[in-house]
């Protein structure tokens, strides 16, 4: 197989972060053949992290439909269908957007929740917190502490290798996104995380977490697959798991397992019925 052969692949980067955490999932798509689009949140675009640091001001009062509709763009303006990833808030997005009927497959990695997934882990709003306590600072752009990251992202590690990420990665928060994302999580019908879980023609979706994951803990993303089962559309909704494993499921040492076995799974499992 050529690479022209092959699906292109979008992949979303999560809140805190820029399309750099995404940098060892796309070196190895594209050595595999793959175009890899890694386009940054609006108001991130293709800034690096030290530029968003130094002026977070276009993060400011972005919500969820907004990066949602950013990245429909996109992927509609792509020749063919892509293989769609997403991590964190950006599994979220990978959900909204399969819901819209785009994609081949789609893989949500650590997925923040959609309407309708009622659970809600004890780390899940501990992670959170930082940002919903203030809910004057709705519309803010908050950074997020060394401290509050290493009990996010960087839990297997030392503190000293979790500030050092920190320094590589982390930027600031869009508040609006979280608050959005908390009001609208009972709010099936008209919440703007709501998805149709009965829809037909969703592109198959993977929904993977790590075992020891704060932020999205296997709970939620097992209660997200119920969610999509219990409603009985015939779309294709699966689930794994990696012990051992935390919300750095992208780049946390193994993380080639992680990416395989997502590939292998979108390409075996994709459709040409879904159109960009």
């Amino acid at each position: 197989m050529t690479s022209d052969d092959k699906a292109p692949i979008v992949l979303i980067h999560g809140l805190w972060m820029t399309p750099k955490s995404w940098d060892t999932w796309a070196g190895r798509f594209r050595a595999a053949g793959h175009e890899v689009i890694v386009p940054g949140w609006p108001g991130i675009d293709a800034r690096t992290v030290e530029e968003v640091r130094r002026d977070p001001t276009p993060l400011k009062g972005i919500g969820i439909t907004q990066i949602a509709d950013h990245y429909d763009r996109i992927i509609s303006a792509l020749p063919s269908p892509p293989l769609i990833m997403g991590h964190s808030f950006g599994g979220l997005f990978t959900a909204l957007l399969a819901d819209r009927g785009l994609g081949r497959a789609c893989v949500a990695l650590a997925p923040a929740a959609t309407a309708g997934v009622n659970k809600t882990p004890f780390s899940t709003l501990r992670s959170a917190l930082p940002i919903l306590a203030n809910p004057l600072g709705k519309n803010g752009a908050k950074p997020i502490s060394k401290r509050h990251f290493h009990y996010t992202f960087g839990n297997d590690l030392s503190r000293r290798e979790s500030d050092r990420l920190w320094e590589e990665y982390a930027v600031n928060s869009y508040n609006r996104v979280m608050f959005e994302e908390v009001a609208s999580a009972k709010d099936v019908e008209k919440g703007v995380t709501r998805v149709d879980y009965t829809r037909p023609d969703r592109a198959p979706l993977l929904v993977i977490c790590g075992g020891i994951d704060h932020v999205t803990p296997p709970e939620l993303g097992r209660a997200t697959v119920a969610t999509y089962e219990r409603a009985g559309g015939p779309a294709l909704v699966e689930y794994r798991e990696y012990a051992g494993r935390t919300h750095r499921l992208v780049s946390q040492a193994g993380w080639e397992e992680i990416a395989d076995f997502a590939l292998e799974w979108a390409e075996a499992h994709a459709t040409d019925t879904t159109a960009p």
